[in-house]
């Protein structure tokens, strides 16, 4: 049984073999002789039920995995033989358009083998890692947009109209039918217009109201409200507004450094420098690895596979349909055509990760475990309360677990490079910092 080259084309492999009818037999033969000291058939003792007999019971059964296991054992030997890695699932399939039982099988095998990545001289690429520092304007405008979020109420004179921001404290009861419902009812309570926690239309009817009056505001539940009973629902809120008061940010105080969980104003700065330094980092690393990106795309070139660039062009296209279509996200059409665009996207992410991963191979680089569980639990963190589902679902999917690593694996080879390369800093400003990192985001 051998393996028929029918097609080298660059990375594109194709073979046809034939397999023996003869040799599909005596596997099945060697399966049931295998099992037979564990069968009992009525009329014979355990073990003693004839071959012949056990082939018409099982043999259909024992036929498909027996040519299944040959199959296997024919793939698996011709690439170990010959070295390829196949760049997807290779394309296995029964080529006999006359096929009926006792016949030999003829298989044709098809896949796209990973190509071979060129060596590269790092030491030859030259990078510039921007650097901002710290500075007091920076931890100031911080401390202020703190003291914004923080802000406090004030009342407003009686005279003056509610405005978008304002809060405004009321008293308010619902009806549908001329009927209260459950949970439409409440006194003194504070409603900041335009946060859009009430049903839609409610708080844009109180813009404009003042202190003392009393009206109808009339809204519809939406239809796919948490109440079954009120989804849909047509309502009439009799509301009485008690007072307008108006946003005032928080004094930058020790009171204010409390609120955020620091001792006092100074320990809050000190919190504030050591979140715009890591913001800064972050910041100077994205920069920094677009340019090698930039660069490694630029200077090396080997033939890509094409199933994995089109696969890649089409999960692009799909993407940026449901992001353009946010609406529309459950019924996104079957097939989208990717453009010209989508495809050279497509060509980037396969080379660069085809690249990556042979570097990272090449030089036994892995993420440890304990990495791996600290990113669990950094990602863990992004659903409080729900952390233990969390942990459920990727002790369920080890893909989920392995999409996880990814990009760690990947910062771990491009450090490898960067250690390679040549990398000067260069002193810039936080809004130099700021368009550097806005114009690789929409690049």
């Amino acid at each position: 049984m051998k393996l028929e080259e029918k097609l080298n084309k660059g990375l594109k492999r194709g073979y046809r073999a034939k397999i023996l009818a003869s040799d599909i037999d005596l596997k099945v033969t060697e399966k049931l002789e295998s099992s037979r000291p564990e069968v009992q058939l009525k009329g014979f003792r355990k073990g003693q039920a004839p071959i012949a007999l056990l082939k018409k019971m099982y043999g259909k059964q024992m036929f498909g995995e027996a040519m299944q296991e040959t199959i296997d054992e024919l793939i698996r030997a011709h690439f170990e033989t010959s070295g390829h890695k196949p760049a997807q699932q290779p394309d296995v399939q029964m080529v006999n358009e006359t096929y009926k039982d006792g016949d030999d099988i003829e298989v044709s095998l098809n896949y796209e083998k990973l190509p071979t990545i060129p060596k590269a001289d790092f030491s030859k690429i030259k990078l510039k890692k921007l650097v901002a520092d710290i500075d007091k304007p920076s931890v100031d405008e911080a401390l202020s947009n703190l003291a914004s979020s923080a802000e406090n109420f004030e009342k407003r004179k009686k005279s003056v109209k509610a405005k978008k921001g304002d809060q405004v404290i009321i008293d308010f009861l619902g009806k549908i039918d001329n009927q209260e419902f459950d949970g439409g009812k409440a006194d003194d309570y504070p409603l900041v217009l335009g946060s859009n926690s009430f049903i839609p239309g409610f708080e844009d009817q109180l813009i404009g109201t003042k202190e003392g009056q009393r009206l109808d505001v009339k809204v519809a539940f939406p239809s796919d409200y948490g109440s079954k009973a009120l989804a849909g629902k047509a309502a009439v809120f009799d509301v009485v507004i008690k007072s307008v008061n108006e946003p005032k940010p928080a004094k930058i105080d020790d009171e204010l450094a409390k609120k955020f969980g620091a001792t006092g104003i100074e320990d809050l700065k000190d919190q504030i420098s050591g979140r715009l330094q890591m913001e800064y980092g972050h910041a100077t690393r994205a920069i920094l690895k677009r340019e090698l990106m930039d660069k490694l795309d630029k200077i090396i070139k080997f033939e890509l596979p094409t199933g994995l660039v089109e696969s890649e062009a089409n999960q692009i296209a799909h993407q940026l349909w449901r992001e353009e279509n946010p609406d529309k996200k459950d019924k996104s059409p079957d097939t989208i055509t990717p453009t010209d665009e989508h495809s050279k996207i497509a060509n980037r992410r396969v080379k660069l990760g085809l690249l990556l991963a042979e570097l990272g191979s090449e030089n036994k680089l892995v993420v440890s475990e304990q990495e791996t569980q600290e990113a669990l639990m950094q990602k863990a963190q992004q659903y409080p309360g729900q952390e233990k589902a969390f942990f459920e679902y990727i002790q369920k999917n080890p893909q989920a677990k392995e999409q996880l690593k990814a990009p760690l694996f990947e910062d771990k080879v491009i450090d490898y490079i960067l250690e390679l390369s040549t990398v000067t800093e260069k002193k810039v400003s936080k809004e130099e910092l700021k368009k550097a990192v806005e114009k690789i985001e929409t690049v």
